[in-house]
């Protein structure tokens, strides 16, 4: 029997930003589907939330029933599922955020570097992530949030292209030959977008990333696909760990691969050391 059939009033479920919205089966599934879950577990999480759902009932208590469903059944699945929410966990300050694309870039091609000053035509301009591939110089502005519900809007697109147009014009009529010129501007960030922001960003011919924009080669599809993902994602480790980490520039599990003296720095024992190691195994054989 589908949810309509068993449900024939509207239930109105509040978001993270306190917006009510009608619940959408559709939604839950196709979220599901996306973390790669296979359809058996899909509806075993939908047959477990359906009988809980009323009236007021928060879209942040679906996500955790079904987040512990799938790390008690589909270990890996469960960390794709709290894919947006590893992300957002790498604030509260904008960096890690842009070693976490710079790193991304760099495995879709790219020559990747942060925080890089060049200078435009009225001001210098620090840049989050400067990427060079093929003689062409990309300027990328990393939006970081670290709380849902925020979107992105126009006035962040517009502030991104002016940069893009003062650090061009800034080559073209005073420091030609003496720096690169920057050919295109992006806009990259972990949050969605406003419509205003996609509009703009079409009509004035800058890249935009958002969480779930564009339909594909989204930022969860560039995670995804390139397999970068940041130690918050891992469950063998404390927050306080995780945000220690963060704090000595530490952003990624493949870091902590490479070189465990991070770990043992901030007194994590050799048995948790290989528990964390195993894990970013598993979490890297997956994706």
């Amino acid at each position: 029997m589908s949810y309509g059939e068993k449900h024939n009033d509207t239930v109105w479920v509040i978001k993270t930003s306190g917006e009510r919205q009608p619940f959408s089966l559709t939604k839950l599934r196709r979220s599901l589907v996306r973390s790669g879950a296979d359809s058996e577990t899909v509806e075993r999480i939908v047959d477990h939330i359906i009988p809980e759902l009323h009236n007021g009932m928060r879209t942040s208590a679906i996500y955790k029933h079904s987040y512990s469903i799938l790390k008690r059944n589909k270990y890996p699945v469960a960390i794709r599922y709290s894919l947006r929410k590893a992300v957002m966990e790498l604030g509260p300050s904008g960096f890690p955020f842009e070693k976490f694309i710079a790193e991304i870039l760099r495995v879709k091609g790219y020559t990747a570097r942060t925080g890089v000053i060049l200078p435009g035509f009225c001001v210098s301009h620090e840049v989050d992530v400067l990427m060079e591939k093929a003689d062409r110089h990309i300027f990328v502005e990393c939006k970081f949030h670290n709380q849902q519900g925020i979107k992105t809007d126009v006035k962040v697109a517009l502030y991104v292209h002016a940069r893009f147009l003062d650090l061009q014009k800034g080559h073209d009529l005073k420091e030609a030959g003496s720096v690169p010129r920057v050919h295109e501007g992006w806009l990259v960030t972990n949050t969605k977008l406003t419509s205003d922001a996609i509009q703009y960003a079409n009509c004035a011919g800058l890249t935009i990333i958002g969480w779930d924009y564009p339909e594909q080669g989204n930022l969860q599809d560039l995670i995804l696909e390139t397999g970068v993902h940041p130690l918050t994602f891992l469950s063998t480790l404390s927050t306080h760990e995780k945000m220690a980490l963060l704090g000595k520039g530490v952003v990624l599990c493949s870091d902590l691969k490479k070189d465990n003296t991070h770990l043992k720095a901030i007194g994590i024992s050799d048995d948790q050391i290989k528990k964390v190691v195993n894990e970013i195994d598993r979490v890297c054989q997956e994706f």
